[in-house]
């Protein structure tokens, strides 16, 4: 497993991340997620990223994991649903945070992100401001924000975070030109989302979901060639490598798909004239796309 610096933060994160929203599910066998939960450290995966959305992602991470909880950089975001409080207000974003701990079982978090809250929000401040006093408590080591577009940029330029997490895949690569070498030159880590960008090409008609039609319709338009590499192993690949990157974070509830996963990263790089290609197929067609949130 390959590590990096995570931005000026001090923690340095395994490339290949655990993206916790496949455990969320209440109907998962907990056997199961227990075992690929405590693979994860065997695999060298040191960064688990999930969010208090995510079903009992949090509470299954705190009741099979807090006994390793120096083995990971935990990685959760907050600000919405608690009680009466008003989404994003100082109150709530306090309130999810003090949950998270409860459920992850720690007296800290590494990285909490604000969860995908639009441009204004930030502009207001208070979730903000509550982040901060969390991470003057000793709560929080890294105060971060999730998100794309016009939020994103508000949250770089606004130098109140130390770290970002953004969609960067084949068909979303609108961040790749501003928000991640801005967000480098001040410091901060990057995680990047969605690498496989939900795998659409596994489709055979256009899919429901979230994203999922979208990125569809991105994938036929720009027809990317796989250059004899499954997609998944493209996709991966490009992610995991390119510039500013931190690390990336997958799903799963297969540790054979994860130490699949791991045996891609191993190779490194894409080649140069592939690289290119993808590049150019987005900025040939898709300039005018917006980071999916």
């Amino acid at each position: 497993m390959k590590y990096r610096p995570f931005g000026n933060t001090g923690i340095d994160v395994s490339v290949l991340g655990f993206g916790g929203g496949h455990i969320g599910d209440p109907n998962q066998d907990e056997k199961m997620i227990e075992r690929i939960l405590n693979a994860l450290p065997e695999l060298g995966i040191n960064l688990i990223d999930t969010a208090r959305s995510y079903g009992e992602s949090e509470y299954r991470i705190g009741k099979y994991l807090s006994h390793r909880r120096s083995e990971f950089v935990l990685s959760t975001k907050v600000g919405y649903t608690y009680h009466d409080k008003p989404d994003w207000s100082y109150e709530a974003t306090i309130g999810t945070i003090e949950e998270s701990l409860i459920r992850l079982k720690t007296d800290y978090i590494d990285i909490v992100h604000l969860h995908s809250c639009e441009k204004w929000v930030l502009e207001r401040g208070e979730a903000i401001t509550a982040l901060e006093k969390a991470r003057e408590q000793g709560k929080i080591r890294v105060i971060a924000y999730s998100g794309e577009n016009d939020a994103l940029a508000y949250a770089i330029e606004s130098k109140r975070f130390g770290s970002i997490q953004c969609s960067v895949n084949l068909v979303d690569q609108k961040c790749l030109e501003w928000a991640l070498p801005e967000a480098t030159a001040l410091g901060m880590g990057i995680i990047a989302k969605r690498p496989l960008g939900n795998a659409v090409w596994r489709y055979h008609s256009r899919p429901d979901g979230h994203g999922h039609a979208e990125y569809y319709d991105r994938f036929h338009k720009m027809k990317p060639y796989a250059h004899g590499l499954s997609w998944n192993e493209l996709a991966l690949r490009f992610s995991a490598f390119t510039p500013h990157v931190s690390a990336i974070i997958t799903g799963t509830s297969s540790i054979k798909h994860l130490k699949e996963n791991i045996s891609f990263l191993e190779k490194g790089d894409l080649p140069l004239s592939l690289t290119a290609h993808i590049r150019n197929s987005f900025t040939d067609i898709g300039i005018n796309w917006q980071g999916l949130i």
